[in-house]
């Protein structure tokens, strides 16, 4: 016999598991008529742009003359179909035929806006990195516009040779080496801190923790978090790791010990610890050694020089960078870091590497 009531539970479970069904089908449909909606705008953007500097080419005084048909278009255009044809978006349309070839413009994966954010990149290897970067990491045009003016690309260069940079224009950012992982300075800016305040490293954690999709996003491909404060027991005494990864694309843990004050050797062999204790105790078969990060507001690189042994591949310190910084004050913290990898370089007697 069944209960009071329980009928109209089976029924409102019913009810539910259809409801859910029917959601996820029309969910899926409207994602792709929004996809299909896109490949046909943007399609369409490359074919005006197409038509412009054709019929342009043909004006006896270009600049003139380019100028008077933006302007008739422009009026007629937005009359017939509305907004969206101002002359500057038909300048961009322009320039979009101009940059791009067509099989790149109607991939489908990219909104019209992202794609006038990458004509804003001057070098077309470096806009080639966005463009890939933007539809492997599925990014929205904010955080594509995060990520180039972070200055992503030459972050991430610091770490490459000649032929990494390469693959690195053709590819997007493809881990192959535990230092491909790894970016110099770090920059948190999401975590909303303020310029010049004062930091504790659980004060740190905890915002990272509050905002882990998007350091994930800077982390970069293939990271999937697995834990905070990871206790580790040795003869007695705890340890803990500040933040553990994994990351499937160099199948290997990746272990972050966060530093607000100033770095010291200590530091550097409690990380090189974590590392052995995961190595010893943590890989399975087929799995690569992990990789310990010691993420730091400042580093002394004679400490990390000296410190690790040559040729150290396992560990890395990296700066941090809790703010938005100009321009100018990142591409200096760039080029600071390019000149120290270079003088690292000569001092062991090596190429100087191609950054």
């Amino acid at each position: 016999m069944k209960k009071k009531g329980e009928g109209n539970e089976l029924v409102a479970t019913g009810v539910d598991d259809v409801y859910q069904r029917i959601r996820s089908v029309l969910a899926e449909a409207r994602g792709r008529a929004h996809r299909a909606v896109n490949f046909a705008m943007v399609q369409a953007y490359w074919e005006i742009g197409r038509i412009i500097v054709e019929e342009e080419q043909r004006g006896q005084e270009r600049a003139e003359y380019g100028k008077s048909l933006l302007q008739g278009l422009s009026g007629r255009l937005t009359r017939d179909f509305g907004s969206g044809f101002t002359v500057t978006n038909l300048k961009y349309m322009r320039q979009f035929y101009r940059t791009f070839e067509i099989g790149h413009a109607v991939r489908g994966e990219l909104t019209w806006t992202h794609y006038r954010l990458l004509l804003g990149v001057d070098k077309a290897d470096i806009r080639k990195f966005y463009m890939n970067e933007a539809i492997n990491n599925n990014w929205s045009t904010r955080e594509l516009e995060r990520q180039m003016s972070s200055l992503l690309f030459e972050r991430l260069a610091l770490s490459k040779d000649k032929e990494g940079l390469l693959r690195l224009s053709r590819k997007g950012q493809v881990p192959r080496r535990p230092e491909d992982l790894v970016k110099d300075p770090y920059v948190l800016e999401f975590l909303g801190l303020e310029k010049h305040e004062k930091l504790v490293e659980s004060k740190l954690e905890q915002a990272l923790i509050d905002h882990l999709r998007h350091f994930l996003l800077e982390l970069g491909r293939g990271f999937s978090f697995v834990a905070r404060q990871q206790r580790i027991t040795l003869g007695g005494d705890h340890f803990y790791i500040d933040l553990v990864f994994y990351n499937r694309l160099t199948k290997s843990f990746v272990l972050i010990d966060l530093k607000v004050g100033k770095l010291s050797h200590q530091d550097i062999g409690q990380m090189q610890m974590y590392v052995n204790y995961y190595k010893r105790t943590q890989m399975a078969e087929g799995e690569n050694p992990p990789i310990g990060i010691i993420l730091c507001a400042e580093k002394n690189d004679a400490v990390v020089r000296f410190t690790l042994p040559e040729n150290e591949r396992q560990i890395f310190v990296s700066k941090y960078i809790p703010y938005i910084p100009t321009e100018e004050e990142l591409r200096a913290e760039i080029m600071r870091e390019k000149e120290l990898i270079e003088m690292e370089m000569k001092l062991r007697g090596k190429p100087e590497a191609n950054a």
